[in-house]
């Protein structure tokens, strides 16, 4: 008999080959994340680090914003346009310096917020397939056990060729649901590492930000006001 994995994928049950679609169709969807978010969250994470340098080194507030500028693919681009359009508003509605430096403040929040939200999409495919891939590959390996002792009751015969298909399907469902969870769980520990580096350094912008806006403030207060 032929114990390849394309003729016991054929001579499977009908259980067993949806199992083994199922878990195929997993597979795919989170390489795809995973290849996805690898390019993704790695130039995020380069970005933001190099973008956070410039922003710190620029002499003032328009000159930071003109190096984020220079890149609008950069999620310290996307917080600070928040930040800059609370702080336009703000100076239109002639409100008090205090009250432009919290909405900036409370807008620079938000944008940090969003560019995380955003960035995480995706990662629920791999924490489902993570989760979900070893139970149904249990699942596979249990039918293929029944249908082992299904086949010794009718052939009343416990010998190799009897059980071998049912239990070769068994650990093919075992094996192929470890392949498909693995990866992801793995991929979902990295990304998640990226997304906590990430983080930091947009709270940090954040907090230059606010530090440029409030000297930004004072430097147009009458000296008595100061």
């Amino acid at each position: 008999m032929d114990y390849s994995i394309i003729s016991l994928f054929a001579g499977a049950t009908l259980v067993g080959k949806a199992v083994m679609a199922i878990l195929i169709a997993m597979s795919v969807l989170s390489w795809t994340v995973i290849i996805g978010k690898f390019f993704s969250l790695g130039a995020a994470e380069r970005k933001a680090a190099s973008g956070l340098a410039r922003f710190t080194e620029a002499p003032d507030l328009r000159q930071a914003l003109q190096s984020l500028g220079s890149d609008p693919s950069s999620p310290l681009y996307a917080v600070a346009q928040h930040g800059v359009r609370e702080f336009n508003n703000g100076k239109e509605a002639g409100v008090s310096e205090a009250v432009v430096v919290e909405t900036v403040r409370r807008a620079l929040n938000q944008g940090v917020g969003h560019e995380l939200d955003r960035m995480h999409k995706s990662l629920s495919i791999l924490a489902t397939a993570a989760n979900t891939a070893p139970f149904i590959g249990l699942f596979g390996t249990v039918w293929g056990i029944m249908t082992s002792f299904q086949a010794i009751g009718q052939m009343k015969s416990a010998s190799l060729a009897t059980v071998a298909p049912g239990i070769s399907e068994a650990l093919i469902a075992t094996a192929v649901g470890l392949a498909v969870a693995v990866p992801a769980t793995i991929a979902y520990n990295i990304f998640l590492g990226k997304l906590d580096s990430i983080e930091t350094r947009l709270i940090n912008f954040a907090g230059v930000f606010l530090n440029r806006v409030q000297r930004e403030v004072n430097a147009h207060r009458p000296r008595g006001d100061r």
